[in-house]
């Protein structure tokens, strides 16, 4: 079984600074990719940014030039850097996993966003 477990999120006023990370555990024999993706109420899941195993970045255009995608292959993990942050940004940060050799994508918990104004 795999899991995919979230830290980081919380409180934050505008103009400021978060750093979420996410740690997969489990049977895994490789990763085609790891992102991130928002859902805030009302609003349909979206894709914030993602990264494959060949490094190729993928950002939501609302996010370009404000937040950073990296990952720990060795450690499995994925992190979002997410600096200059808006009201906008507020919304749950859901961890996602496309694993080799598993036929359906992995999900987080989510870990809540919240940037004041």
């Amino acid at each position: 079984q795999v899991q995919l477990v979230e830290s980081g999120g919380g409180l934050v006023q505008a103009g400021g600074s978060l750093r979420l990370s996410c740690a997969a555990s489990g049977t895994i024999f490789g990763i085609n990719a790891m992102g991130w993706y928002r859902q805030a109420p009302g609003k349909q899941r979206e894709l914030v940014a993602v990264l494959t195993s060949g490094g190729s970045t993928n950002y939501a255009d609302s996010v370009k030039g404000r937040f950073t995608i990296s990952r720990d292959n060795a450690k499995n993990t994925v992190a979002l850097q997410m600096n200059s942050l808006k009201p906008e940004d507020t919304a749950v940060y859901f961890c996602h996993a496309d694993l080799m050799w598993y036929t359906r994508d992995y999900w987080g918990q989510g870990t809540q966003v919240t940037v004041s104004s």
